[in-house]
Order: C-alpha cells, then structure tokens, then sequence
C-alpha cells in the first residue's frame, strides 16, 4: 500500500489518494482567498476604513495567520477540507503547528517570487505524487481524506 521510500500512499498503486489533487488544491485556494477576503471586512469597518489604506498588509497577515492555525488543526485550511484534501508529512503524519507554520511561510514566499510559483504550479501538475516546490522542500504531500 505504501512506497519502501516514504510512509506515503505510493501514486502508481494507489493513485485515488491524489486523483483530481490539482484540481481540488486550486479551488481551494480560491475558497481560502475568499475566506481571508471575508475575514477583512469586520477589520475594516472595525478601523473605520482606515483599514483600507493597509489592506495588502491586512490580507497577507490575515491570510498566513488562517493557513497557519487551519493546517495546524487539522492539517487542511477550510477550503481544502471542503473539497476533501489534506496535508501530510513525509511519515504520513498531520502536520503540527511548526511544519504548518513553515509549510504557509514557502506558500507565501512562492507567492512573492513568480517564476517560484509558476514551477509550484507546474509541479503540482506535472510531478506523480503533485507536490509544489514548499511541498518538495518539507516533504509534505496534498492528497484526498482518507475515510
């Protein structure tokens, strides 16, 4: 069931582990945007609208405070565990609080870079097991909720 190389699902006998990953992970994203989106409107009205003069900053704090504490949790934002996804370390593991916090820092330090964030996109499209270049780094893996 698993590869002798990891405690990994293996992606040649088991590929419904990472069937569709891609597709889920970027409709996540966009879920978790959202999410963050709406995270920022009570800080801005909060402010009296002062917010919206720092709303970049707002949102990047906002967004790597939510990634961080939702894969800490249960290692999967809200938008990854609405369309059944998760991480997971290279001993199958959730992840805990520091490889979620180092996991959301390489996701918001790709953002920065874009040839970064292309090669993560390609990555994940392209590689057998889907895995980004935050993911290759840590040796995490995105794969669908088991049972």
């Amino acid at each position: 069931m698993y590869s002798t190389a990891s405690y990994l699902p293996d992606p040649v006998q088991n590929r419904e582990f990472y069937a569709d990953v891609a597709v889920k992970r970027a409709l996540a994203w966009v879920v978790d945007v959202l999410v963050v989106a709406a995270f920022l409107v009570p800080v801005v009205v909060f402010t009296a609208f002062i917010g919206l003069f720092f709303l970049a900053p707002l949102y990047l704090v906002l967004s790597f405070m939510y990634r961080t504490i939702t894969i800490a949790n249960g290692s999967a934002t809200w938008g990854m565990r609405l369309m059944s996804i998760e991480l997971r370390d290279a001993a199958g593991a959730r992840l805990n609080l520091g490889q979620a916090f180092l996991h959301t820092l390489g996701y918001a330090l790709s953002l920065s870079f874009m040839p970064v964030q292309l090669a993560s996109v390609i990555f994940m499209c392209a590689t057998e097991r889907g895995q980004g270049v935050t993911d290759m780094a840590l040796g995490t893996v995105m794969i669908n909720r088991r049972g």
